[in-house]
C-alpha cells in the first residue's frame, strides 16, 4: 500500500505557487518584454524531464482529469509516439558528450530541439494547464540553469541588460527535496529513487505503484 503523500503534494504546490508569483511580479514589472498569450505554445515544444515529485504529481492530476475515453486513449498514444522519440535524442545528445562535446554546446543542442507535448490539443491549448510543470510556468521570463541565462526567444527581453531572473537550480533543489522524502515516505528500497527524472510522456504513461516506487520486499523470481 502506498502511504499519503498528500502534505507532500502540499508543499509542491506551495513551490509552485512561489513560481507563479515570481513570474507574475517579472511580468507585472515588464509587461512589454513578456509576450506570453493564450494559444501561443513554444514552450509546449520544449524537451526537459521532471524530478520524481512533479512526475507523481501530474501522473495524479491527469488521472484524475481523464478517467477513461478516447481523449485520454489519444494523449496516451501521443504521449507514446513522443517517448520513443525522445529516447532517441537523449541518445544521441549522450554520445555527443561521450564523443568529447562540451555540456554547454548540448545543453544548446537540446534548446534547439522541438517536440510536440502530448497534452497539446489541436487549438493549441493544455489540457492539463492547471497542473502543468514548474520548467512550462516560467518559460516566457528570464531563467539562470547552472549560471547560464535563458529567455523565451519570442519574448522582448534584451541580451546584455539585467533583468529579474528565476534561478532554477535553488528550485530544483526543492524539488529534489521533496522528492527525496517521498521516497523516505514510501520507505522505498530504491536508494537512488528520489534521482529519477522523466520527460512528461513518461511521467503519463507509468503506473506509480507499489512496483515502481520499491514498497515492500521484491518478490521472489518464479523458478
Amino acid at each position: 500500500m502506498i502511504p499519503d503523500l498528500s502534505s507532500i503534494f502540499t508543499r509542491y504546490e506551495t513551490l509552485r505557487a512561489e513560481v507563479d508569483d515570481l513570474f507574475g511580479r517579472v511580468r507585472g514589472a515588464f509587461p512589454q518584454c513578456v509576450v506570453c498569450k493564450e494559444g501561443c505554445s513554444d514552450c509546449c515544444h520544449a524537451l526537459f524531464d521532471l524530478s520524481l515529485v512533479e512526475a507523481m504529481y501530474i501522473n495524479k492530476a491527469f488521472e484524475a482529469a481523464f478517467g477513461y475515453g478516447p481523449q485520454r486513449s489519444a494523449i496516451l498514444e501521443r504521449a507514446s509516439d513522443l517517448d520513443r522519440r525522445a529516447t532517441r535524442i537523449k541518445r544521441e545528445l549522450y554520445r555527443a558528450e561521450k564523443d568529447g562535446e562540451s555540456p554547454e554546446a548540448i545543453m544548446e543542442r537540446a534548446a534547439q530541439i522541438k517536440l510536440r507535448c502530448p497534452l497539446l490539443d489541436d487549438n493549441n491549448q493544455c489540457l492539463l494547464y492547471h497542473a502543468r510543470p514548474i520548467t512550462c510556468r516560467v518559460y516566457g521570463v528570464p531563467t539562470a540553469i547552472a549560471g547560464q541565462g535563458h529567455v523565451c526567444g519570442f519574448s522582448a527581453f534584451e541580451k546584455g541588460k539585467p533583468y529579474p531572473t528565476i534561478h532554477m537550480d535553488k528550485i530544483q533543489n526543492r524539488l529534489e527535496d521533496l522528492s527525496r522524502d517521498v521516497a523516505t515516505t514510501v520507505q522505498s528500497r530504491f536508494k537512488e529513487l528520489h534521482d529519477v527524472y522523466v520527460p512528461l510522456s513518461m511521467a503519463l504513461l507509468t503506473r506509480y505503484d507499489e512496483a515502481y516506487l520499491g514498497i515492500g520486499p521484491a518478490k521472489k523470481e518464479e523458478a
